[in-house]
Parts: C-alpha cells; sequence; structure tokens
C-alpha cells in the first residue's frame, strides 16, 4: 500500500493520512460480487476515471469527463456493453448518469470488473456522493459532498481502492 491508496476501513475511508467517513453496499463487504447483491467487492481496485456533472460543478481535474443528458451506465449482464458508459437511448437495463439528485454529481470510477466485463459478476463500482450519513449503497463507495470533492484533486493515476 502506498500513500495514494484509498483504504476501506471499518471506520471510514483512510486516504492521504485522513480518515473519511463513509458508506458501502447494503450487502456488506464480499469476496463474491455478484450483480444486484448490493455488496461491496473485496480487492485492490485501480481508479481509471472520473465523471462530473458541469452543469453543476467545475471540472475537479484536467482528465475527468462531463456526464451529458443521454449518458447512462449499462447494468444489464446480457448486454454486450455491460459494466461501461453508454448512450441513450439504451434498450437494456442502465442506470441513468445525469439524475436528478446529487448522487452522480461527481463520480470516481473504479476497475472492478472492467474493461472486460464478467457476466454477472457486478457493474459499476463507484465512489459517489452518499445519500445520508449511515445509508447503504448499492455496492459502492458513498462520501460527504465535501470530502468526494476534497479528495478528487488528490487522485493520480496510480491510486487504487483498496478493499479488505
Amino acid at each position: 500500500m502506498t500513500r495514494d491508496d484509498m483504504v476501506l476501513t471499518p471506520v471510514g475511508l483512510r486516504f492521504h493520512g485522513r480518515l473519511y467517513p463513509c458508506s458501502i453496499g447494503r450487502g456488506g463487504v464480499t469476496e463474491h460480487k455478484r450483480e444486484g447483491d448490493g455488496a461491496t467487492p473485496k480487492g485492490a481496485h485501480r481508479i481509471v476515471g472520473m465523471l462530473y456533472r458541469p452543469d453543476r460543478l467545475a471540472c475537479p481535474v484536467n482528465w475527468a469527463v462531463p456526464i451529458g443528458p443521454r449518458d447512462l451506465w449499462s447494468d444489464d449482464p446480457a448486454a454486450k456493453d455491460y459494466n461501461r458508459m453508454v448512450r441513450a437511448p439504451y434498450p437494456h437495463s442502465h442506470e441513468v448518469l445525469r439524475r436528478a439528485d446529487p448522487l452522480y454529481d461527481l463520480v470516481i470510477l473504479t476497475s472492478w470488473n472492467w474493461p472486460d466485463a464478467v457476466a454477472g459478476r457486478g457493474s459499476a463500482i463507484f465512489i459517489h456522493q452518499w445519500r445520508r450519513p449511515g445509508y447503504p449503497t448499492e455496492g459502492c463507495i458513498g462520501l460527504r459532498r465535501a470530502d468526494l470533492h476534497a479528495i478528487a484533486p488528490m487522485i493520480r493515476k496510480h491510486t487504487r481502492l483498496i478493499v479488505t
């Protein structure tokens, strides 16, 4: 582990010498992640991208990608685009990235089951804003808005999310 690794601990997310309160999946932490189980997968996951809402906040880092009105994330294991960003109209099961609430205003993408997704192994483990303290996610890591925005510019090419 390095200083640039984010480490999920039982009491929060440790990064750059600080501990940030966070939420995890409603299914807890698992070694056997499956689509829809609500669990956060164990492992060392690379940070592979960042998405943001340009109508709601400034670009957090020069490599972040803006979320457009038609941007979606495929979560259909039967689709050829499973666990990838896609555009509407899209006939398969998906998540809308440009949400009415602020949960996905800033999204840090991990390498979980990506880029070569295994059908049914689970899609999109994001680091995003939480709904409220203690409220579980569908498997992602949820943080306070201010903490998420503070962390984003500190992420480097080699940063990983480590879940034990």
